[in-house]
């Protein structure tokens, strides 16, 4: 990993979050730092969809802190998780098919140029700028008009991926990217990931699948039951050891005991 400030982008500490008598949450600590790759494991109903959305704005913890480059913030709204530089890319992509690239890409933000008092899109601008940010992600796209829905999966997460970063973000969040990809595509996206990664962006990487984190992850963190087991650095850990801990959490006692202390 290139040399980036140690200091954590993202800090949540002791994260609980209650839906009245459903605790998701349960003391949830986890961060990020800049030019890592932070994967957060765990299998169905560990509780990474609410920790996704306590982390980007949607949800506010119901106890504990997340502290954003160490000022405790208090976001509304995901919008200001996002001004702030979070980004979240989601399974769902939130991407119309029929739509260009381009116009997916500049979604909400387009350019605008003025002739006299009317007010047009500048698609000069934003056609270059997109083929730009995709090629630095390494997908050369046939022309930026050609329709999202003809991307492979792979390329519609690097779209996302690419606009993420383009505007801005500091962390990008990235939900489960290649859990409905072949193996082609899902090379394509850790790709992605290890670009980004090398700007001095830091990823949370939300998987269930162990070897798509340990082929780009710099930690491990495994949640479960709304609990964060513990965290491993790359070569603390084996694959059958991360792949023990989603499934109970008695092996992270074990573990921590043979590393002797916390992992």
């Amino acid at each position: 990993m290139a040399s980036f400030d140690h200091n954590p982008i993202v800090e949540m500490k002791g994260i609980e979050k209650h839906f009245g008598p459903i605790i998701a949450l349960n003391g949830v600590s986890f961060d990020v730092r800049p030019g890592e790759c932070h994967c957060l494991l765990g299998d169905n109903g560990a509780g990474k969809s609410t920790f996704i959305k306590t982390m980007s704005g949607v949800h506010k913890p119901t106890k504990g802190e997340i502290l954003f480059e160490g000022r405790r913030m208090n976001f509304d709204s995901p919008r200001d998780a996002m001004e702030a530089g979070i980004a979240t890319v989601y399974q769902d992509l939130a991407m119309i098919p029929l739509m260009s690239v381009t116009r997916n890409f500049w979604m909400g933000r387009e350019p605008i140029k003025k002739i006299g008092p009317m007010k047009f899109m500048d698609f000069s601008t934003a056609n270059a700028v997109t083929m730009e940010e995709m090629r630095k992600m390494g997908i050369n796209l046939r022309s930026p008009d050609q329709a999202v829905g003809t991307l492979s999966g792979g390329e519609r997460q690097t779209v996302a991926i690419a606009r993420a970063v383009y505007f801005g973000a500091k962390v990008l969040i990235l939900d489960e990217p290649t859990s409905a990809l072949g193996v082609r595509q899902t090379a394509n996206v850790l790709s992605t990931i290890d670009r980004v990664r090398k700007t001095g962006i830091g990823v949370v990487f939300i998987t269930h699948n162990v070897r798509h984190a340990l082929a780009v992850g710099d930690r491990f963190t495994v949640l479960n039951r709304g609990r964060t087991l513990g965290t491993a650095q790359r070569g603390q850990i084996s694959p059958e050891e991360l792949q023990d801990m989603m499934a109970g959490g008695q092996e992270m006692v074990e573990l921590e005991s043979s590393l002797g202390g916390t992992v």
